[in-house]
């Protein structure tokens, strides 16, 4: 294997001449610099990047973080995130939680061993314990998207999930509803506690009736959120409009009203918040409340490597980002 040594006396130059040129550290005449890059393209040489961290301190890798890689939401931040390193000149290292507060962490302590430079996390837990933990655990500067942590001093970038949820209600009381049902995540979550937030506002402020009966806990996962669909439906009067809290939840609640012989919209109109790509491919055409994903990405980003730079200090500052309604096929006025 070409070493440093080797690039240097092909050069005939020192190796901290070679250092030098190749780690940027210092100016060096047009000549040294031409000289030293031949050398490299001549040999082949690639520097080890486990030596270089350890003599400057930095990776130029970047961890993030998210519970479910196949959900399209966490696809398209991984899409956009990786997009922004590699503009900077970084490599991305992605973890794959599964929702597991324990795997999180046991992520993270692996980036620390990987020696990343900083980490974007969605983080999956609550409670004391894990801020804890997860405190001493983020050696590195950390910023938070999609979700906030309380008592975790870090950047966060977060959609305004209390806007989204009552803009989606807002849009079908004004179309006539009035009984509207609402599949949402564990109260552990903080987005699920916001969102189911936007959607007690709007109620009270169209003067209409809050009723536990119309609000089902799933997990935002197709399965356990067909199930909740399921109960829903069974309940007496049935809800004339379901809001869906995210793009697997739509999953669970098209199939649970398929495969109770319910047609949407004539029966029931459904939103949900999250727009991806499939949401115009359903039959009907999905309405959503969408989230500006490379926006929130891009701030992410921004703040990280802004930590990185020294250009960024003091304590961690929350970002919203504001949703967006796009009305198509699955909601209609209620005639009835």
């Amino acid at each position: 294997m070409t070493t440093l040594r080797d690039v240097a006396r092909h050069a005939g130059v020192s190796i901290g001449s070679v250092s030098t040129v190749l780690n940027n550290t210092a100016p060096v005449s047009p000549a040294l610099r031409a000289k030293v890059l031949k050398a490299v393209e001549e040999l082949r040489y690639v520097p080890d990047a486990v030596a270089r961290s350890l003599k400057t301190g930095r990776s130029r890798t970047i961890g993030l973080i998210v519970p479910d890689i196949t959900n399209p939401h966490f696809s398209a931040v991984a899409s956009a995130i990786e997009i922004a390193c590699d503009a900077r000149g970084y490599a991305l290292l992605l973890c794959n939680t599964t929702d597991s507060p324990a795997k999180e962490l046991r992520d993270l302590h692996l980036m620390r061993r990987q020696r990343v430079d900083g980490v974007i996390l969605v983080p999956s837990g609550s409670g004391e314990a894990y801020v804890a933990e997860l405190s001493r655990a983020a050696t590195m500067p950390v910023v938070l998207i999609d979700r906030t942590l309380g008592g975790f001093d870090a950047d966060a970038v977060v959609l305004d999930n209390r806007a989204a949820s009552y803009g989606i209600v807002d849009y079908l009381v004004r179309a006539g509803h009035r009984r509207i049902g609402i599949v949402t995540g564990p109260s552990s979550m903080s987005i699920a506690e916001e969102r189911l937030a936007g959607y007690r506002q709007a109620l009270a402020e169209h003067a209409i009736d809050y009723h536990d009966d119309l609000v089902a806990r799933g997990a935002y996962q197709p399965e356990p959120d067909y199930r909740a669909t399921t109960m829903l439906l069974a309940r007496r009067p049935r809800p004339t409009a379901i809001v869906s809290t995210s793009n697997h939840t739509m999953i669970g609640v098209m199939k649970a009203l398929s495969d109770q012989g319910f047609r949407c919209p004539e029966d029931i109109s459904v939103a949900s918040i999250d727009d991806v790509v499939w949401a115009t491919a359903f039959s009907p055409k999905m309405t959503v409340m969408a989230q500006p994903i490379v926006e929130m990405t891009e701030l992410a980003a921004e703040r990280l490597f802004g930590r990185l730079a020294g250009a960024i200090a003091g304590p961690g500052t929350v970002l919203v980002a504001q949703p967006a309604l796009k009305v198509r096929e699955s909601s209609r006025p209620l005639t009835d």
